[in-house]
């Protein structure tokens, strides 16, 4: 199993960064991105400090360790420029909070992170046939998500990314222990999803193809 999005307790989770890791890592995980909330207050903060624990995890660990962050709520326009500034602090993997049906995320921020380029839009909700073209050309991955009440649409996302051939992941958004899930329960979200049982293997190298290439830079 692997995890592109989670939180500790550097936001809204219960963990520290360690206590996470390590759960997973008994859970059976192979690797876990760790994706903080973050926005213009606490960027230059969160980041150096979740890359420091990644590297010291990373040589204290069996599991693959990714410094990331999770842009939530942030006004459309300034999306680009803290994905640079992110990634500028050594953040590796940058997920951005999509417009699930949830939240009042702002309209236009999926397109915004698409044309940001980050890594992984979360819980895009009900994404627009352009904003899938957008995110195919962009080379966006999309996330199937277990996280009740952002989990709504993934039917919706799931077809779409068939429609338009957008590689997808699964992910947890995980803010608790009991928000980690087995290998097993992640078949039954996507499959709940309506993925055909064939394409479930794609959905998994995905994850394994984005560890493996963030972990040819670490």
């Amino acid at each position: 199993m692997i995890d592109l999005h989670t939180h500790t307790f550097f936001s809204d989770g219960q963990l520290v960064p360690s206590e996470l890791v390590q759960r997973a890592h008994a859970a059976g995980y192979t690797a876990i991105a760790l994706t903080d909330h973050t926005d213009s207050s606490n960027i230059e903060f969160l980041v150096p400090k979740i890359v420091k624990v990644a590297d010291d995890l990373n040589h204290h660990s069996n599991i693959k360790v990714i410094p990331g962050v999770e842009l939530t709520h942030v006004p459309p326009e300034m999306i680009a420029a803290l994905t640079e500034l992110a990634r500028s602090l050594g953040a590796k993997l940058i997920v951005v909070h999509g417009e699930t049906i949830v939240e009042p995320v702002i309209e236009g921020t999926n397109r915004a992170a698409i044309m940001a380029g980050v890594d992984i839009l979360a819980h895009p909700g009900l994404i627009s046939d352009e904003d899938c073209r957008l995110a195919k050309d962009s080379g966006v991955t999309l996330e199937i998500t277990a996280r009740k009440g952002h989990s709504l649409t993934n039917g919706h996302v799931a077809i779409k990314a068939r429609e338009f051939g957008l590689p997808l992941v699964i992910n947890t958004d995980t803010h608790s222990p009991d928000d980690l899930i087995t290998k097993d329960t992640a078949v039954k979200v996507l499959l709940g999803a309506g993925i055909p049982p064939g394409k479930l293997s794609d959905i998994f190298k995905q994850s394994q193809y984005i560890v493996d290439k963030l972990f040819k830079n670490l």
